[in-house]
């Protein structure tokens, strides 16, 4: 199959993570260095394919010094033209910005797209492959929730942020007494509060898995004080919600965004604040967890990414997602990335470990 391919794009799509530019260089060193092959970066995402189509060539010279760059060379877009979702097995697209995409896939003369993102641009990429575009995902999202992969690149750098605040934070709420609460991103699943969580020694944790009762919060908050602690941590996924209550919107969004999650700590921290009569103060974290420089994992878990997925191509492995499992290197199939979100089991081993260590979910069974 490689000697048919001469030129491959690759493109960054969705929110930006730390390792979109370690995977870029990865493709593109394995890509020349390797097979010989021509690489055409896409600028902007999927949207780079309409209109005057937005490129960038990429040789050795163009992705020297990524590694340790935090963001995308290639620029990346959360909407625009290719909002996609699955709808009783059935993909739902805007059909022209498809087809468009898809000539011009085919005018700029790519044998094949590498496709970094998280569940929408997967999505996506599976669409496009169903319209017999050659195309390999590459699993990116700090938050890890996507399905069929152990390790999404972004989520350790993510996690390591978080944790470090957690520590930071438990000083000053030790030395006033306080109830400090850290919001952190997590919009359908919890694993960056659960992992911060308990790497932090947080006393709380919610997420969205296990819908909270603030009452359960404030009587972890009592206890602490009556065993002469009178301060506590309580982490926050972003989408976590009361029991019999929804998600929390900092706005509703536009025609061209997604509503916004935001501000459940604040929702949180006043009812507790009501109830314990504590000072109670809220950090978010938001897009610090998306910048800088990625961790030494993360380098190394994008660079194993962009090897695979053009090893992948040379192979013919289309309409697949490379992905890490049980620490190898594996293929899986768009159609199955795509169907559902990774979330936190309720038995997930670290929950239970949670509870031993006397961290509290303020769920039904705590």
């Amino acid at each position: 199959m490689s000697s048919s391919v001469k030129r491959i794009g690759v493109l960054t799509g969705g929110g930006d993570a730390p390792g979109l530019n370690a995977v870029i260089r990865a493709v593109v060193k394995t890509a020349t260095r390797v097979y010989g092959w021509e690489v055409v970066g896409i600028e902007d995402g999927f949207e780079g394919l309409l209109g005057e189509t937005r490129t960038l060539p990429l040789d050795a010279n163009a992705v020297r010094g990524l590694l340790p760059r935090g963001g995308t060379i290639l620029g990346t877009v959360n909407r625009g033209h290719f909002t996609t979702s699955i709808v009783n097995d059935q993909i739902v697209k805007n059909e022209p910005a498809f087809q468009e995409a898809v000539r011009n896939i085919e005018r700029l003369g790519l044998d094949a797209l590498v496709v970094i993102g998280g569940e929408g641009s997967q999505t996506i990429a599976y669409a496009m492959s169903k319209m017999n575009v050659p195309v390999v995902g590459v699993p990116k999202t700090i938050d890890n929730d996507l399905t069929g992969t152990d390790l999404t690149f972004g989520f350790d750098t993510a996690l390591d942020i978080a944790t470090e605040a957690i520590d930071r934070l438990h000083t000053t709420a030790e030395s006033h007494d306080r109830v400090l609460f850290v919001e952190v991103m997590g919009r359908h699943a919890g694993w960056i509060a659960l992992q911060s969580g308990v790497a932090g020694g947080a006393d709380v944790i919610l997420i969205p898995e296990i819908p909270f009762y603030a009452e359960k919060a404030a009587a972890k908050v009592l206890e602490r004080e009556g065993q002469g602690r009178a301060f506590s941590i309580i982490v926050v996924a972003e989408g976590a919600k009361p029991a019999g209550g929804k998600e929390v919107y900092q706005d509703a969004g536009g025609s061209d965004r997604a509503p916004r999650l935001g501000g459940i700590a604040e929702q949180v921290a006043d009812e507790i604040a009501r109830i314990t009569d504590k000072d109670c103060r809220v950090v978010v974290l938001g897009h610090l967890q998306r910048g800088g420089t990625p961790t030494a994992f993360d380098r190394m878990l994008a660079s194993c990414y962009g090897s695979a997925a053009v090893r992948a191509i040379a192979n013919g492995k289309f309409a697949n997602m490379v992905a890490w499992s049980c620490n190898n290197l594996i293929i899986v199939p768009l159609e199955e990335c795509v169907k559902t979100i990774k979330s936190v089991p309720p038995d997930h081993y670290l929950i239970g470990v949670a509870r031993d260590l006397g961290i509290s979910f303020a769920g039904q069974e705590d």
